[in-house]
């Protein structure tokens, strides 16, 4: 495992991801700063989706991050969404959250198509959280079940191609 990835124990407790980011001298949203260098994958949790550990593929060419997810189900309201997803064992994850909105989604193949989005809270092995927005989408077809695009990435991370898992291993959050 390469060591140039910054990696911290977040202790428990309250505090918002700056205040800790902070005191951890982690990396923040800044151009100058210093960045956490990512593999092309990664584990990444969701805690508030109940999602333990996904194996998620960092992609620059993406502009937007994607979540697998199968029945899809908006309130009547159209303010939450209900969905299920699977964690990195495939067991069905039941997953409900606000709705960010929805957004037109160009595919790799080219094919337009409008999503959901959400807002969570992401979090590496080594304890750094950030919020992203991911769109909802079937990869039941693609090796991982969460891709992390560049909005996601920008101001934080550098990508690493040679390396797979540079902030740590499923062990980490087991």
């Amino acid at each position: 495992m390469l060591r140039n990835c910054y990696r911290a124990k977040v202790a428990t407790g309250e505090g918002t991801t700056a205040r800790e980011g902070a005191r951890l001298a982690l990396p923040v949203k800044n151009f100058s700063q210093p960045k956490i260098v990512i593999g092309r994958r990664e584990w990444i949790r969701m805690p508030r989706l109940g999602i333990d550990a996904l194996n998620a593929k960092t992609d620059s060419g993406a502009r937007s991050s994607s979540l697998h997810a199968e029945g899809i189900e908006l309130s009547k309201n159209k303010k939450e969404v209900k969905f299920f997803t699977r964690d990195h064992d495939g067991r069905l994850v039941t997953c409900v959250a606000p709705v960010g909105g929805k957004t037109r989604i160009k595919s790799s193949t080219g094919i337009s198509r409008r999503r959901i989005w959400i807002f969570t809270d992401a979090v590496l092995p080594g304890g750094f959280r950030w919020r992203v927005r991911l769109t909802l989408a079937d990869r039941d077809r693609m090796n991982c079940r969460m891709l992390i695009g560049r909005q996601a990435i920008s101001g934080y991370f550098l990508i690493d191609t040679q390396g797979a898992h540079l902030c740590g291993g499923l062990h980490d959050f087991l």
